[in-house]
C-alpha cells in the first residue's frame, strides 16, 4: 500500500471512513483508483484541457476518456497536491498506462503535446509565419513584427536589421503557449549553431554573417540540386569579385509585392526595386529567404571554378559557362524561347 494512498485516506478520505470503511480499506481503494487503467497500453491519446476547466471537470473527462479509473480519486489527489488552480490549458499526450499521479503532474506542470514545425530550406519569414498560424503556434502578424523589429536581431545576436535569413530550416517540436518572440529565438539559435563553425573561416575571407546569409539565400533559391550549391556560390562570388551584377531572378521576385508568379521584363528593368540585382550592383539589402546549412557552407567554401554564368536545363539542374559567348550558346540550346538572355 503506497504512502500517498494512506495520506489521501487520512487527509481526504473522510467520506470513505464515514461510510464505515477502515483506514486500510480506504487507502487500498484509493491506491487502486489511482493505478493505471491499462498497464499494457502503448498508444498515446490526445487530451485537451480547455480554458477555464476546473479540476472536477478535468478529472471527469479523464475518466470518460478511459485515462484514469476514478474522477473522485483524481479530485482528491489534486486537492491534496494543491493544484486546483494550476492546471494548464493545452493538448496533452497521455496514455492509459500512466498512473493518475503522473497524468495530473503533466497537466499541472503544463507538459503539453509538442507540435511539429517543419521549416524547409528556402522558405521566407512570411512562409514561416503562415505555417505558425496554421499550427496555432503564433499569430502570423505578431511573428512578423518580431522578425522585422531591429531590436530582435540585436537581442538574438545576429546582424540585422531583421531576422530574415536567420530562421533556420529544420524540424522543430514546439509547445503551444510560446510567444512569437520565443519561437523566433528558437529558430535563430539553430542558425547560430550552424554559423559558428563557419564564422572564423568567413571572417578570414572578409565575409560577415549578413553577407553570408544573404548570398546563401540566393544560392538556396537558385538551385534545387544539392551538389550544385558550391558551383552556384562560385559563380556569384566570382561575379562579385569582378564587379559584375548578380542578375538573379529570385532576388527580383523577393522585392515584388504580391508577385503573381510571372516574372516580366518590366520587373527586370524596375530600378525602384532594391532587390533587383539586374539593376543594382553587389548584394541585395539582405537575405531573400532562409538558407540551410549546405548553402551556408557553399558560400564560405565555394567550388574552385571560374564560371560566371549558368542556365537552367529545365529539370532543376544547370549548365555552367565561363564566357558570355559560351553562355549564349547554352541559352540557345536549353531555352527554346527565352524571354531574355538569362545572364547570371
Amino acid at each position: 500500500m503506497s504512502r500517498l494512498a494512506k495520506r489521501l485516506a487520512i487527509g481526504l478520505g473522510a467520506g470513505l471512513l464515514l461510510a464505515g470503511l477502515g483506514l486500510g480499506v480506504a487507502a487500498w481503494t484509493l491506491q487502486r483508483s489511482l493505478a493505471p487503467v491499462d498497464p499494457a497500453a502503448t498508444a498515446p491519446r490526445a487530451f485537451t484541457v480547455p480554458a477555464g476547466a476546473t479540476l472536477a471537470r478535468v478529472a471527469r473527462e479523464l475518466e470518460q476518456a478511459g485515462l484514469v479509473r476514478s474522477a473522485l480519486a483524481v479530485r482528491l489527489l489534486g486537492r491534496h497536491r494543491g493544484v486546483e488552480r494550476s492546471l494548464h490549458v493545452g493538448e496533452y499526450e497521455l496514455s492509459a498506462s500512466m498512473p493518475a499521479d503522473e497524468i495530473l503532474t503533466r497537466i499541472a506542470e503544463g507538459r503539453v503535446r509538442p507540435l511539429e514545425l517543419v521549416v524547409p530550406e528556402g522558405w521566407t519569414a512570411a512562409d514561416v509565419a503562415r505555417r505558425l498560424g496554421a499550427l496555432g503556434l503564433a499569430e502570423p502578424e505578431a511573428f512578423l513584427a518580431v522578425v522585422h523589429d531591429a531590436a530582435s536581431a540585436e537581442a538574438f545576436g545576429v546582424e540585422g536589421p531583421g531576422l530574415e535569413g536567420y530562421l533556420f530550416p529544420e524540424t522543430y517540436h514546439l509547445q503551444r503557449g510560446l510567444s512569437a518572440r520565443d519561437v523566433a529565438r528558437t529558430l535563430v539559435e539553430q542558425f547560430l549553431a550552424a554559423w559558428r563553425p563557419l564564422a572564423e573561416e568567413a571572417r578570414a575571407q572578409g565575409l560577415g554573417m549578413r553577407q553570408v546569409a544573404t548570398l546563401a539565400s540566393i544560392v538556396e533559391k537558385e538551385t534545387a540540386a544539392p551538389d550544385e550549391r558550391p558551383l552556384i556560390a562560385a559563380v556569384f562570388r566570382n561575379r562579385l569579385r569582378l564587379g559584375m551584377r548578380l542578375d538573379s531572378d529570385p532576388t527580383v521576385i523577393y522585392g515584388i509585392a504580391g508577385f503573381d508568379g510571372n516574372l516580366r521584363r518590366l520587373h527586370l528593368e524596375d530600378e525602384r526595386n532594391p532587390y533587383n540585382t539586374y539593376r543594382i550592383a553587389g548584394l541585395p539589402p539582405g537575405p531573400i529567404a532562409n538558407a540551410g546549412a549546405e548553402s551556408l557552407r557553399a558560400v564560405v567554401r565555394p567550388a574552385e571554378a571560374d564560371y560566371l554564368y549558368f542556365v537552367s536545363r529545365g529539370d532543376g539542374t544547370h549548365v555552367f559557362a565561363r564566357s558570355l559567348r559560351e553562355h549564349a550558346d547554352n541559352v540557345r540550346r536549353w531555352q527554346k524561347s527565352p524571354a531574355r538572355r538569362g545572364e547570371r
